[in-house]
């Protein structure tokens, strides 16, 4: 088999360990614990410290294992390099603390995910002005640029919400800017959508999600894409501008990240989620119709007041995500009528799980303004749309009919 043949999706992830050659003719690249990597030759180890030639230097900055998982995503990506870190906060952190500096500017989506937002509080308690903006429509994201904007920054999806940021458009204006474009690629996965295609610099997964899949690691991953101009940065220290511009974003990530602040992923992790990927793309053909018929089902229900979900032609930017996406994503919410309590619908679910991961086979479902986005407070879920009795569903794989009927039977005590 030729690593040189234009091979799907899952072919290509399925078979890439073999393809880069692996100890013992094992079929998955094994698990490297070892934290220290010996040289033969004093001169090669001083060679690859100073990264003339490639070579492992300490297991804070990577490993055999985590390597091949970073090819694994860089593929699905279709990127120039991919890094991975500890979660998928780490890699979104990795922006803060490797790219932007006091005085320096974000635009960001207002609709985020609420650990990310409370990234960017920390950040500007820092020095770092954030503007929050409406995504959905570049002209919001066009008003809120300075001279001092340094990175845009958007989820494909919302999470919870599922608004969709006006992708193509933004990675337009970054790109005639020459403002680096970031985006959050989990609600979507690389088998959904490529944020390459929109422009994006620098994409992130959080590998914890889909991408892994079974809810058993942590991860998360910065991809460069190679679409933005590193020269037009002007972050990038001297030492990391020996190299090509294109390995300058890089570099200097994994410095200032990974060597620096220490947000590394474990191998034991790397191989959990490396073996979760090569099964992406079924799951996602699974999980997305299972979205969708449950969608549909809830938006007939009356004693549902709202559904939240791309899918439907009901969702303002229905027709973004059907020109961008190959399917909506597995992620919906809704709410209730007034008067009905969710803690008891949820209650009387028998499939679905009260839990706050995404992604996983399961489906999982959690009150949001009770739990993950309580800490910002009631001004600030308004102002993100999300209502007190909200639910977000991360919906799984679970056979179609069952799924809908754990949901109408819950419904139904309502």
């Amino acid at each position: 088999m030729s690593d040189k043949k234009n091979y799907g999706f899952t072919t290509t992830i399925l078979h890439n360990d073999r393809l880069k050659g692996i100890e013992h003719g094992s079929l998955h690249k094994p698990i490297h614990t070892s934290v220290a990597f010996g040289y033969a030759d004093a001169r090669q180890l001083a060679s690859v410290f100073q990264g003339k030639e490639p070579g492992f230097r300490y297991g804070r900055q990577g490993n055999p294992t985590i390597s091949a998982l970073e090819d694994k995503v860089n593929k699905m990506e279709q990127g120039v390099g991919t890094i991975c870190f500890a979660t998928g906060m780490g890699a979104i952190g990795a922006v803060v603390q490797a790219l932007l500096r006091t005085g320096d500017h974000v635009v960001s989506s207002a609709f985020l995910f609420g650990n990310t937002n409370s990234l960017w509080q920390t950040a500007m308690s820092q020095g770092i002005g954030v503007s929050f903006v409406d995504a959905t429509d570049v002209a919001n994201v066009e008003a809120a640029i300075t001279e001092n904007t340094r990175v845009v920054f958007v989820e494909t999806i919302a999470n919870p919400r599922t608004q969709v940021a006006d992708l193509k458009r933004i990675g337009a204006l970054c790109q005639a800017r020459g403002i680096l474009y970031v985006v959050d690629n989990t609600m979507t996965t690389p088998y959904l959508f490529l944020p390459k295609e929109v422009g994006a610099g620098l994409v992130v997964n959080a590998l914890t999600k889909s991408i892994g899949g079974h809810g058993n690691a942590l991860g998360g991953s910065l991809t460069d894409t190679g679409a933005y101009d590193w020269t037009r940065f002007p972050n990038i220290y001297e030492n990391y501008k020996k190299a090509a511009p294109l390995q300058w974003g890089l570099a200097q990530i994994r410095a200032k990240a990974l060597r620096d602040f220490g947000s590394s992923l474990a191998p034991d992790a790397a191989h959990h989620i490396a073996v979760g990927a090569e099964t992406l793309a079924l799951r996602m053909q699974r999980t997305t119709a299972n979205a969708l018929a449950l969608a549909e089902m809830l938006e007939k229900d009356e004693r549902v007041a709202a559904v939240y979900y791309p899918g439907l032609p009901s969702h303002p930017q229905h027709a973004i995500s059907a020109e961008l996406f190959r399917a909506h994503g597995s992620l919906l919410s809704f709410e209730l009528k007034d008067g009905l309590d969710c803690f008891d619908f949820l209650n009387r679910l028998q499939l679905a799980i009260p839990a706050s991961n995404l992604g996983d086979n399961r489906t999982l479902i959690i009150p949001v303004a009770h739990t993950i986005f309580f800490e910002m407070g009631a001004e600030r879920r308004a102002s993100m749309g999300i209502a007190e009795s909200l639910i977000r569903v991360s919906v799984g794989i679970e056979d179609t009919a069952d799924l809908l009927d754990d949901f109408c039977t819950a419904l139904e005590g309502c």
